[in-house]
């Protein structure tokens, strides 16, 4: 049996959109529902960089500027992907309380949905949100909704690890499915609380 639900696919294809309308279909039905979602950042019609935003309340926080933007160097050398250079204290500042605060015992005993968007090169550059997202899978209290890249390249062990568990359920989302799929994310994590509540 499932107990979390992962979308993975291109980039640009509407992972996060499905997973913010996934979040609302959950939360007006009576669910609990937190974590973050990335957005990009555009100055001038030019991606400049990404924001991690909670998914209730809109705080923001950087994840990554391109180099010639400044303030972002604080990620440092080594936490570069492509011409992003990572804030990493940044995004495990807004980050890593919403693992704390979501993913403790819910009042009344109720499961809680857990958006993490994403699990990618970018976010991977913190020890402390691999080992959050490590124990929040493993964890008795909440279901994840969350979002994966496509398997390119030199496999990111812990995407690899997440999509290899037998309790998740991970959907590909194509421009072809995109808008027919919603309903199956949604009844897929319904399925997971109702069964593991």
């Amino acid at each position: 049996m499932f107990k979390h639900v992962f979308l993975t696919g291109p980039p640009g294809v509407g992972k996060t959109t499905l997973v913010q309308k996934a979040s609302e279909a959950l939360a007006s039905s009576g669910a609990s529902v937190e974590g973050f979602y990335t957005e990009e950042v555009r100055e001038g019609g030019r991606r400049v960089g990404f924001d991690v935003v909670t998914a209730t309340g809109g705080e923001r926080a950087c994840l990554s500027r391109i180099r010639d933007c400044g303030g972002a160097s604080r990620g440092g050398r080594d936490s570069t992907v492509g011409q992003y250079v990572v804030d990493v204290p940044s995004f495990e500042n807004l980050a890593l309380p919403l693992f704390r605060s979501t993913c403790s015992p819910a009042e009344g005993g109720g499961r809680k949905v857990f958006v993490i968007d994403e699990i990618g090169k970018m976010e991977l550059f913190s020890q402390p949100f691999i080992r959050a997202v490590r124990q929040t899978l493993d964890g008795p209290h909440c279901s994840i909704l969350g979002t994966i890249p496509v398997s390119r390249g030199k496999p990111l062990a812990l995407v690899e690890e997440v999509r290899s568990r037998s309790d998740v359920k991970v959907f590909v989302v194509s421009k072809d499915n995109r808008n027919a799929v919603l309903q199956d994310i949604v009844s897929a994590l319904q399925e997971c609380l109702t069964h593991t509540s």
